[in-house]
């Protein structure tokens, strides 16, 4: 980079064809410090060349070039051309000169703010409207907006199911069979979900439950069969449940248990190892207790036979007690017992009490003075 500003510096002399205007340099001040000893201040002597006497001396070099010569000019361009720094640097001068009026255009622009939230909401995206109007009229306060019209739309459509429901679908019960329970020959029971419309990543899990009474296996073999299963047997219903997710579509994942079914019964039939010696383990299974109704306490026709003749007996009894005047009333034995009666002595000592009690004067009022007599 230096070899190619040597070589600007030399066009720069050979070019120049008027008398440069010397500048004027102010001369340097030196600032005295001053110092906390006694000693006089010594100045140290300046340099015979600094950088302003160099620039001075390139400046009369200039002046004293008027004229230029024009085969030195032109090698210095063969020179420069040559440089590898100065095309580099030529080329990254016409690329700012380029882009400086995109860049002062970018700084000029008013920044973008983000659009206010009006009343009714035009400005605001509609994640669920329903329909894209492109080049439409105006709005002129005159109809309600197009989110309204979408959320009416939304309304005809369910009403339109629910047409559907109420009138076509008890239709379908003519196409209704009955059902009909799997035979011997289908001891499998497969289970799957789908979704209707969409894609789930649920939906290629695939369910099968087997019992192994119902496969083609004696005593011994269904044995060694639950104990193939492990954790898989539940040992209260007697049923193994397996699924398989691992493929992508649900009729790979059945047909893998399918295969895996028959694996397990063509172990259960090989007579090598009947896994005697190996106990049935159901530690993997919590067995709930829960409670039933005791049979002694179920309701027999003796026993509301019963019940019947003592409640006619006991409702007898009290009709006797009642017309005897015998019978106990609940009700009265606790209103007697809070507010019991006042005997004729009491009554004689209370009425002068508050006959007198309401002779006399009244109390006086808080500003107000007693009366004299």
């Amino acid at each position: 980079m230096a070899s190619a500003v040597q070589s600007m510096r030399l066009c720069l002399r050979a070019a120049s064809r008027r008398a440069a205007t010397p500048a004027t340099v102010a001369p340097r001040q030196y600032l005295t410090i001053r110092t906390f000893s006694s000693t006089p201040f010594q100045r140290q002597p300046a340099t015979k060349k600094d950088d302003m006497d160099e620039l001075e001396d390139e400046i009369q070099e200039i002046d004293e070039d008027d004229e230029f010569d024009p085969v030195q000019f032109e090698r210095a361009l063969v020179e420069l051309r040559r440089d590898g720094d100065f095309e580099k640097a030529r080329q990254l001068q016409e690329r700012i000169i380029n882009n400086i009026g995109g860049t002062f255009t970018e700084a000029m622009r008013p920044p973008k703010m983000p659009p206010h939230r009006t009343f009714w909401g035009d400005e605001e995206p509609d994640s669920d409207l329903l329909n894209e109007e492109r080049e439409t009229d105006k709005f002129d306060e005159d109809d309600i907006m197009s989110i309204a019209h979408a959320k009416f739309e939304e309304f005809r459509e369910y009403r339109e199911y629910a047409r559907i429901a109420a009138w076509q679908m008890p239709l379908l019960s003519k196409l209704a069979t009955p059902f009909e329970p799997p035979t011997a020959q289908e001891p499998l029971r497969f289970r799957h979900t789908s979704y209707m419309g969409e894609f789930h990543p649920a939906e290629k899990k695939v369910v099968v439950e087997f019992s192994p009474r119902d496969l083609p296996l004696n005593e011994a073999q269904q044995q060694k069969l639950r104990k193939l299963l492990g954790p898989r047997w539940n040992p209260e219903t007697d049923i193994a449940k397996m699924s398989c997710e691992q493929f992508e579509h649900p009729a790979q994942n059945k047909r893998y248990l399918g295969d895996l079914v028959n694996k397990l019964v063509t172990q259960a039939k090989d007579p090598t190892d009947m896994f005697e010696d190996v106990p049935l383990d159901t530690r993997h299974h919590t067995f709930k207790v829960k409670p039933k109704f005791p049979k002694e306490w179920r309701m027999t026709e003796e026993r509301r036979k019963f019940l019947e003749d003592t409640r006619q007996k006991t409702l007898l009894l009290d009709q006797k007690k009642e017309e005897e005047g015998t019978l106990i009333n609940g009700a009265e034995k606790i209103n007697t017992s809070f507010n019991p009666p006042l005997l004729h002595s009491e009554l004689r000592e209370m009425a002068p009490a508050r006959l007198g009690r309401s002779l006399s004067a009244p109390p006086p009022r808080r500003h107000q003075h007693p009366l004299r007599h």
